[in-house]
């Protein structure tokens, strides 16, 4: 009994030194930007952008490949928050001011489920032949559910006012 405990001791040791060791030898240095940008994108990896992810993306907008408008789900804010933090003009035009969500039509569902397949973030709830609904905290406007409905239930729409969203407009200083 205590030679198996000293032998799995010594073997947890011996792999947690050699696993130690070879994260230092074969460490891979990353740009920091790239991190930062990649941490501010949504990360659903929906692909709207035409990237594979939100790190491939965030490689091109670091490295200029890429506008930083490259994001629909993003949206606004993500655009001037990327222009701000790498110093680049940014051209908003034909951009939502607003976010937007999913919205079924509960009378056209007919319960398809080729929505719910696509959804990157499995917003949408529901079983076969079944109507189906979008939970709008985790739906980012990606915009493939709509694209997918072939019953076009699917309405894309801003994110109704409730005392959650809703803010103050500031006054006019002249």
């Amino acid at each position: 009994m205590i030679a198996a405990i000293v032998v799995l001791t010594a073997m947890g040791l011996l792999l947690g030194w050699g696993l130690g060791y070879a994260s230092r030898i074969f460490h891979v240095d990353s740009d920091p930007l790239v991190e930062e940008v990649t941490a501010m994108m949504p990360g659903t990896q929906c692909g709207q952008c035409g990237y594979a992810g939100c790190t491939p993306a965030a490689e091109a907008v670091v490295h200029g490949e890429a506008p930083v408008t490259l994001c629909p789900p993003g949206g606004k804010p993500l655009a001037v928050a990327l222009a701000d933090k790498l110093g680049v003009e940014v051209n908003l035009d034909g951009m939502s001011d607003v976010p937007l969500y999913a919205k079924i039509d509960r009378e056209l569902c007919t319960g398809c489920m080729r929505c719910s397949k696509v959804c990157p973030t499995d917003a949408i709830v529901g079983a076969n032949k079944q109507i189906h609904a979008v939970i709008r905290s985790a739906c980012t406007g990606c915009e493939a559910c709509d694209n997918a409905c072939p019953e076009d239930c699917i309405d894309m729409q801003p994110d109704p006012m409730t005392l959650d969203t809703w803010n103050w407009p500031k006054p006019n200083v002249a």
